[in-house]
């Protein structure tokens, strides 16, 4: 049907129904691309709803266009090349040598089953080549493979962003070269990656530069990266065509990779923007697809989607990992998950329409044909992959890490000790001076609440199954407790005690009332135990075994009141509460408080002995009352 709405309209409707779309899939724990696909599907090719050529006319191209370059501008600023340890090989191996793989595969199951010319066929097979973080990450929160295959597949969604989007700009050119008679694609290709990389390198310094010596008052921050990044985006692709989306990628790892550049407000608003993009290119996107030209496609794009599936990325695997340490059963999960995302969505969408105007046969193809590809991907891979990496034994059985929300002394101590029995921690703090300590100490450290909006983005909960919130503020411990529940389950959120005097006030009480479980037993409060490190106590670990059982160490220790916590022979960690659902056994270790091996005597108890003491003794005089 036509539809009588204005553009304005439309694009509302459209990002509100994107924000819808996000939530949906956010609270059922699946990718967000099936509802905005869906959506798309729904108001353009089955009901006609929108048309975005129609719509948008002529802004429709440089749309597209500008909002890749935001997504990929802020993919790359996340980007961290010191944290890929321990991975680094496998993950060079799969964005070189891998997506060489990936990309002859394909190209061939296009070109012979399909009939794609050869540079089409190659085109297409560096577009559907990536993966993409929005995809990869949470479906690795799913999944829970093992830590150094989560690494691999985590950093190869983020690195072959670029690359794929460099190699699609690669082919593209080539195609494009062809109807020009004065065109020389190798000046052409110099162009791309020489010059896109100066004035992306440029931007990326200046920007920097402005942000380091504090050039630019705070409201302006955010508005001047944005528009630094677009306009690196059309001088780059003004000096060498297509240059743009190198330009951008390469800023982003200059400013990701720079000391000293503050890009944590540019990080946040980066991402709520690339939030809106992704959600509107989807749907715009999905829009525009030519179900008439996909359905007659017929049997041979089931053959692309199972070679894609089932002989490209195993095959890419099994390359980028031959000779490295890797077990073979990592291997094959490797193998198995690889889902499209939007930077595949995009790229096709935008040189399809250019293909298009250029007269390029079968060039209005890209865009069903990678579609399909995302689709079947993403539901294929979410559905299988946790209960392919149970039956290869590659799936964290329990996450064992610990959030802990607080940067205190006593959460410090208590991560120390944590970290020295290989429980994995993060620390999350919205005070600089706690994180600064903490992360001198080797804690990794999240600065900022934990309860806020950019924490639900950017805090990695990969590996991390129990909460300690160890805040002075009940009301962050309360709510970080209510927002964490989901996530870990309301028997792995604890929260500690306050003393009296902070619990009869009554906004805290009211906040209190939505705990998780209380911490450690009735006498032992954060203010108690944070005296007591002042005034020189320690934290022992003690092992339990046949020879010293737990018997022995209550005995030493007086009773469970300086109990803090347990770790189980498996490394789980089990804070010890009023209702302790865990027995220690041999191989056990406790952490309790004490002082030169001397038992903490307990509030009540000490103050029913202070009582007892000021009583006289029998027989001794009594002075004279008056």
């Amino acid at each position: 049907m036509n539809t009588t709405f204005d553009p304005a309209t439309l694009l509302a409707f459209i990002l509100a129904a994107g924000v819808v779309a996000q939530w949906v899939a956010e609270r059922f724990r699946f990718p967000s691309i099936l509802p905005l696909l869906l959506i798309g599907f729904v108001v353009g090719p089955v009901t006609g709803f929108l048309n975005p050529d129609a719509v948008f006319g002529d802004l429709l191209l440089p749309g597209v266009q500008l909002g890749v370059a935001v997504i990929l501008f802020e993919g790359a600023l996340t980007l961290r090349f010191a944290d890929i340890k321990g991975a680094g090989n496998i993950v060079l191996r799969l964005i070189t040598v891998g997506v060489v793989v990936t990309i002859a595969v394909i190209a061939l199951a296009t070109r012979f089953a399909l009939g794609f010319d050869w540079q089409l066929a190659l085109l297409f097979g560096a577009i559907v080549s990536v993966t993409g973080p929005t995809v990869i990450i949470p479906l690795l929160r799913a999944v829970r493979p093992s830590e150094r295959l989560s690494r691999v597949l985590r950093w190869e969604g983020i690195l072959i962003d670029p690359v794929g989007a460099v190699l699609a700009v690669i082919m593209f050119e080539v195609i494009m070269a062809g109807t020009a008679s004065n065109s020389e694609p190798l000046i052409d290709f110099a162009k791309l990656f020489i010059l896109g990389s100066l004035v992306g390198a440029a931007g990326g310094f200046l920007m920097g530069t402005l942000l380091k010596k504090h050039l630019l008052p705070d409201y302006l921050i955010n508005v001047t990266a944005l528009s630094s990044v677009l306009l690196t985006f059309v001088l780059a692709n003004l000096i060498a065509h297509e240059g743009g989306l190198v330009a951008v990628t390469v800023m982003g790892l200059v400013m990701g990779n720079s000391q000293g550049i503050p890009k944590d407000s540019i990080l946040d608003f980066k991402e709520s923007l690339s939030l809106l993009l992704i959600s509107a290119l989807f749907i715009i996107l999905a829009a525009r697809l030519d179900l008439d030209a996909l359905l007659a496609l017929g049997p041979a794009l089931g053959i692309v989607l199972v070679i894609i599936l089932f002989v490209a990325r195993p095959l890419t695997a099994f390359a980028s990992t031959v000779g490295t340490d890797m077990p073979w059963r990592e291997r094959i999960l490797l193998g198995w998950m690889a889902p499209r995302g939007i930077v595949a969505a995009a790229v096709s969408a935008l040189f399809a329409l250019q293909l298009d105007a250029a007269g390029i046969v079968d060039g209005h193809l890209l865009v069903p044909l990678t579609f399909s590809v995302i689709v079947a991907t993403v539901v294929i891979h979410s559905l299988t992959s946790r209960p392919f990496a149970k039956l290869l034994n590659v799936a964290e059985p329990e996450a064992r890490g610990v959030l802990i929300v607080g940067g205190n002394p006593v959460a410090i101590k208590i991560a120390q000790i944590l970290q020295e029995n290989n429980i994995k921690v993060l620390m999350a703090d919205a005070s600089w001076a706690q994180v600064r300590q903490a992360r001198m100490l080797g804690i990794p450290v999240f600065f900022g609440h934990a309860v806020s909006d950019i924490a639900d983005r950017k805090l990695d909960l990969l590996g991390l199954g129990t909460l300690l919130a160890l805040s002075r503020d009940p009301a962050l411990n309360a709510l970080s407790c209510l927002r964490y529940r989901t996530e870990f389950g309301r028997a792995n959120v604890y929260t500690v005690r306050r003393d009296q005097k902070f619990m009869e006030r009554e906004r805290e009480t009211v906040t209190f009332n939505f705990r998780g479980r209380l911490l450690f037993k009735e006498s032992m409060t954060l203010d108690r135990l944070e005296s007591e490190l002042e005034q020189g106590r320690k934290i022992h670990l003690t092992p339990i075994s046949s020879d010293y059982s737990f018997d022995d160490l209550l005995e030493k220790a007086g009773d469970t009141s300086p109990m803090l916590f347990a770790i189980s022979p498996r490394g789980k960690l089990y804070p010890f509460s009023d209702d302790p659902t865990f027995r220690i056994g041999t191989k056990w270790r406790v952490a309790w408080l004490s002082m030169n091996g001397k038992p903490i005597q307990n509030n009540k108890k000490k103050e029913k002995d202070d009582k007892t003491s000021n009583l006289p003794k029998p027989g001794t005089p009594q002075p004279n009352l008056p």
